[in-house]
C-alpha cells in the first residue's frame, strides 16, 4: 500500500546563512561620495555600482558636505594675504538701507563658503580657485 501521510519538507535557516550588514569605513564612504560628485546625475549610478542604496549615499553626501564624515587627511591651512587694491576712479556706492544678506557657495569639492553680499567680487574671484585646490 502507498504511504498517504503528508510529510512537509522543513528547511532550517540559521543566522549564519544570512549575509550580515556591511560596515563601510570612512575612507570607503568618502571615496564613493567623491565619485558620486563627478559628472551630472551620478548618485543613482554610483550607488548601484557599489551596491549601496541611493538614500544611504545621499545621507553620506550630506554628512560629507557638513563635515560629519571623517576625512582621510587632516585640514590644511593655506597662508592667504589680500593686498589692498588701487583706489578706483569710480565713487563708492551709497550705503544700502537693507540688511546685509549672507551668500553661500558650494564648491565642487563639497566645501561651503559663506560670505556677506557686500564682499568684493574680485577678491572672491581670486579666493575661489585657491579653495577649490586648482
Amino acid at each position: 500500500m502507498a504511504d498517504h501521510k503528508f510529510r512537509p519538507e522543513i528547511e532550517v535557516l540559521s543566522a549564519a546563512d544570512v549575509p550580515r550588514r556591511r560596515h563601510w569605513s570612512d575612507a570607503d564612504k568618502i571615496r564613493i561620495v567623491k565619485e558620486s560628485f563627478l559628472g551630472h546625475r551620478q548618485v543613482t549610478a554610483t550607488a548601484r555600482r557599489h551596491g549601496v542604496s541611493r538614500s544611504l549615499l545621499t545621507i553620506w553626501r550630506r554628512q560629507y558636505r557638513s563635515g560629519e564624515l571623517g576625512d582621510e587627511t587632516s585640514p590644511v591651512f593655506i597662508p592667504l594675504t589680500v593686498s589692498p587694491k588701487a583706489p578706483a576712479a569710480v565713487p563708492a556706492a551709497a550705503p544700502r538701507n537693507t540688511p546685509d544678506a549672507r551668500l553661500e557657495i558650494v564648491l565642487r569639492n563639497g566645501r561651503r563658503l559663506l560670505f556677506p553680499s557686500t564682499a568684493d567680487p574680485e577678491m572672491l574671484a581670486r579666493l575661489l580657485p585657491v579653495l577649490e585646490g586648482r
